[in-house]
């Protein structure tokens, strides 16, 4: 346009056209910079919602590594240490964020943050960069490096999906290259760096995420460490002098793995021999003769073998041998403890005398049902951990025989979240994911106890976070769910569970379910 036979002013006009258009070309369209500000806002509110799902899977995470040390600790480990380098690169992130957003008025006036002033000053000096952008680089090579230090040879899939998300290798442009930071900041809006930038805090978010649905997967269970185990007496309380003692020390669960190696317990001090103990379905059997009057201990330890080392699970109970009829049988018929939340059913008697003579009470909490010593307790809105049932027998003589007894009270334990019935993490077909009905179940609780789900939250990798209401999935989750790929981790937590009719009652967090989609 300026070149040939033109005339000097034809040449003139000619080059204010280029300049004129050049200019056109460097002010972006306002609505352009209204789309990424609003592309910011929906990266940030996702990222606040994988903020909080991640902390879920730590606390949780950070629970089995408490209960199983030898299976979990080195997990938990690994996890602290990706969290740690996410934490301080998102905080370097939001730092500098900030400091970018301080040069304008009015942070949501998206149309006006049409120059890339702050990092061009800031990240470049003509064609070099400056201290602070090599300063940035380094934020996201420590966090990428260090990701992929601490992931090894374990999880090889995500560390190629790091390697390539952090990328900052030098980039093809034209016929040369171009160095990385100039490529993606140098001379953008301001709004499009800030995008960009929020955009790897959720690249930051995502992999997190995948690094602990990587390593849950496959190791949630409703295993539970032998530390956690408490013993329970399970016997008559009282016993006629003389008499022979027929009682078990059992474990909370009670099943034919729960074997110890090695039985040490003690009677008053004394060593319990051979033909006194015998281990039968995961119970310690007891034979010996009661003795005195009066109250016995039993301690000791039993010794389980638990990932090749010896775990001890102290033993420390008493029972009360009584004479003939001074004192009350009182059994719960759930164990020695009282949950909240149901109704314990209870069976209280007197040695020698009849139902009709017996009268027991417990702070209002108790309620006579039947007239063979048979009652319930509810202690869900009982104050403290324990609560003590007064017993007052009269003898035929008229004379009356005071006895009470004391019984931990226990919250109704966590619930773990089921799909099909199953726990933890389960492998299954898109189209039996799509149909299946959410759950939650009370593992090793001894009263029969339906849970209603009234929602949960559901999520694709690669895709937001769905709320749903109830206990199927919604059309939004079988539409996220179409799009998730084969050997995909599905996430559903914040599982909502409900006791049937009793709704008022606040259960504790419901563990998560994972799934490997198998097609």
């Amino acid at each position: 346009m300026a070149g040939g036979q033109l005339s000097a002013r034809q040449k003139m006009i000619n080059l204010m056209y280029l300049i004129f258009i050049a200019m056109l070309a460097l002010n972006m369209s306002k609505e352009v910079l209204s789309a990424f500000g609003l592309m910011n806002e929906r990266l940030t509110e996702s990222n606040e919602t994988a903020t909080t799902r991640n902390a879920s899977f730590m606390d949780g995470l950070a629970e089995k590594a408490n209960d199983q040390p030898a299976k979990y600790q080195p997990l938990a480990a690994k996890a602290n240490s990706i969290s740690s380098l996410a934490n301080d690169f998102n905080t370097y992130l939001n730092e500098l964020k900030g400091k970018m957003m301080a040069t304008v008025d009015n942070p949501t006036d998206y149309e006006i943050m049409d120059k890339g002033d702050y990092l061009d000053q800031n990240f470049f000096k003509g064609d070099k960069i400056k201290p602070e952008g090599e300063v940035f680089l380094n934020q996201i090579a420590t966090f990428r490096d260090g990701v992929v230090e601490i992931l090894a040879d374990d999880y090889k899939n995500i560390s190629e999906d790091v390697l390539k998300k952090f990328n900052t290798d030098e980039l093809k442009r034209g016929i040369g290259t171009v160095n990385w930071l100039e490529h993606h900041y140098k001379g953008f809006p301001l709004v499009a760096s800030l995008t960009k930038m929020t955009q790897l805090q959720a690249d930051i978010k995502t992999t997190q995420s995948e690094v602990l649905s990587a390593m849950l997967q496959g190791t949630l269970t409703s295993e539970v460490s032998m530390t956690n185990y408490t013993t329970l007496l399970e016997a008559d309380p009282s016993y006629f002098n003389g008499e022979s003692f027929d009682g078990s020390i059992v474990l909370g669960r009670k099943d034919a793995s729960t074997r110890p190696n090695r039985v040490e317990l003690y009677l008053d001090g004394r060593r319990l021999g051979a033909n006194e103990t015998s281990i039968e379905s995961g119970k310690v059997k007891l034979n010996f003769n009661t003795g005195r009057a009066g109250e016995h201990k039993i301690t000791g330890k039993l010794v389980f073998l638990e990932d090749g080392k010896e775990t001890e699970v102290l033993v420390d109970q008493k029972f009360l041998t009584v004479p003939k009829p001074n004192a009350a049988t009182i059994s719960a018929d759930k164990m020695n403890v009282v949950y909240r939340g149901v109704d314990n059913p209870m069976t209280i008697s007197f040695a020698g005398i009849s139902d009709n003579n017996v009268e027991a009470s417990a702070q209002g909490y108790l309620k006579k049902v039947s007239g063979d010593g048979k009652y319930v307790m509810n202690v869900t809105r009982a104050k403290g951990r324990e609560i003590t049932i007064n017993v007052n027998g009269t003898l035929a003589d008229g004379s009356k025989v005071p006895d009470n007894a004391t019984f931990r009270i226990k919250d109704i334990p966590r619930p773990t979240g089921t799909i099909r019935g199953e726990v933890g993490s389960v492998t299954m077909q898109r189209n039996s994911l799509d149909i299946s009905t959410i759950g939650a179940k009370l593992d090793d609780f001894d009263f029969e106890l339906p849970l209603n789900i009234t929602g949960f939250s559901f999520k694709v990798p690669g895709q937001p976070t769905i709320a749903v209401t109830g206990n199927k999935l919604n059309a939004r989750a079988k539409q996220a769910l179409r799009k998730a790929k084969r050997g995909a981790g599905i996430q559903i937590f914040n599982i909502q569970a409900k006791i049937q009719g009793n709704s008022t009652y606040k259960l504790k967090k419901v563990s998560p379910v994972f799934i490997e989609l198998t097609n």
